[in-house]
């Protein structure tokens, strides 16, 4: 199996780049969030990988992090997602959106990525529940608590008249011991930069 990538990145076509390492040029499928953070054609770049050999094809996936992959990896033992279906996840979502929408069983997130209808989302959630939580910041530390702080904050937020975009983004950039008056306070700063 080819676990790492290390070479030059040579060309860039959505979702698809290619790498050359050593003369030899791979094709990787990549989410949209590891695509917007690659450097420039020509530079070097080192993704993680997961190679995936069917009987009509040998396919490379890449990440830029390991929480990355490794949601990709959660997601494709689901029944009915295949890597394709977890790339469009991915590219919709961080790993560590990801891993808040599971902990906060939010359905509303996931539908909102394409091809992701209720039913889907919902499977999404259930099947995920206590196997993603290491992607969230702080490695999942007591994700009630976690969930319940982010709710009450990001409720006071939309209370205030931000909309769910802004609202959860700034959720997001909180820490995680962080309490509900301290959330709401550094939510505002960072909404108000």
């Amino acid at each position: 199996m080819i676990g790492r990538i290390t070479g030059t990145l040579i060309e860039k076509h959505p979702p698809q780049i290619v790498v050359d390492v050593a003369g030899v040029g791979y094709e990787l499928d990549v989410p949209m969030s590891t695509l917007y953070h690659l450097p420039a054609i020509g530079e070097r770049v080192a993704l993680h990988t997961h190679m995936v050999v069917r009987e009509d094809a040998q396919l490379l996936y890449g990440f830029g992090s390991e929480a990355e992959r490794a949601s990709f990896r959660q997601l494709i033992k689901i029944t009915g997602v295949g890597p394709k279906m977890a790339l469009a996840v991915l590219s919709g979502l961080s790993a560590a959106d990801l891993a808040q929408a599971v902990v906060m069983q939010d359905v509303t997130l996931l539908t909102k990525i394409p091809g992701v209808g209720k039913k889907t989302a919902e499977r999404l959630l259930l099947e995920l529940k206590g196997k993603i939580a290491d992607a969230l910041p702080g490695g999942g530390a007591a994700p009630q608590q976690v969930a319940s702080v982010n709710s009450d904050v990001l409720n006071a937020l939309l209370a205030l008249g931000y909309n769910e975009r802004e609202a959860s983004t700034a959720v997001r950039q909180i820490a995680v011991s962080t309490s509900v008056e301290d959330g709401i306070r550094l939510a505002l700063k960072w909404l108000s930069k």
